[in-house]
């Protein structure tokens, strides 16, 4: 018969081997691979509402913002004034960011390195005052249907359309100098956001921009302007997103008819 001191033994190493699990994921969460949710639209089609990646966390190395504690906020490593194992990012790459004024976690492509100017001018996005060239490349078509957790249904080119009819907008491929091409929608023309001042990027800061360019508040809106993004702090580059590991159209990601096979483990370009 067991004694109720062997009981206690067991039910202890029990709770410091979960105790021990959440720690390890923890710091794995921190340190190497943190899982993020694409909760909106402003990275179509790159990035879809619903696809699920992981951001590799190694890729720019760490600062006192990227080895936080998923979720709470809290820091690992708050005595970073610097950056360590620093690594440049690239531009054109798929970046996980904070905001600068609210903390928020937000994903855009890096457009603008320290240094560089960047203008949108009639929708074309120019660079050090050089055009980036834009090629029709067809239309993405989606559903126009309420997407993700939110619910949010998305913007169309073809204007108001009845739930479940085709929402499309315009694709072009742009070309970035330095990184190749990569895809762009448009929605609107003569937006706000498709002519800008000319920004130029500090040292040490950087721009970001959304693909879907009519429905992404980023650097090119100042902070403070309806959440805009303004300069990014390098610091506050948590890392780089480079696959898609998981995709689901549906509300919750238990919905399997609603997965996405063919996004599955797909590259982000």
């Amino acid at each position: 018969m067991a004694r109720s001191d062997d009981k206690e033994d067991g039910i202890t190493e029990t709770v410091k081997t979960v105790v021990y699990a959440l720690l390890i994921a923890l710091l794995f969460r921190s340190f190497f691979l943190q899982p993020f949710y694409i909760p909106s639209g402003s990275m179509k089609d790159t990035l879809l509402v619903g696809d699920f990646l992981f951001v590799n966390k190694m890729a720019y190395g760490y600062s006192s913002a990227s080895c936080e504690i998923p979720l709470v906020k809290v820091s690992f490593c708050p005595f970073l004034e610097d950056r360590i194992l620093e690594r440049d990012p690239k531009r054109g790459e798929v970046v996980v960011f904070l905001h600068p004024t609210s903390g928020q976690d937000y994903i855009k492509r890096l457009i603008g390195l320290p240094g560089d100017t960047v203008q949108m001018k009639s929708g074309v996005l120019y660079l050090n005052g050089k055009a980036q060239p834009q090629t029709p490349d067809g239309n993405f078509i989606e559903e126009f249907a309420p997407q993700g957790s939110f619910g949010n249904t998305p913007g169309c080119a073809n204007g108001a359309t009845g739930l479940g009819a085709d929402c499309i907008k315009p694709r072009s491929q742009e070309e970035l100098d330095g990184y190749g091409s990569h895809a762009v929608l448009n929605i609107v023309d003569g937006g706000r956001s498709d002519n800008t001042k000319v920004y130029t990027v500090p040292e040490g800061h950087f721009f970001f921009m959304g693909d879907n360019r009519d429905n992404s508040v980023d650097s090119r809106f100042p902070q403070g302007a309806s959440g805009g993004v303004g300069m990014v702090p390098f610091a506050n580059l948590l890392g780089r997103a480079d696959r898609v590991i998981f995709s689901s159209a549906g509300k919750r990601m238990l919905f399997f008819w609603t997965w996405r096979g063919d996004r599955f483990f797909k590259a982000i370009q």
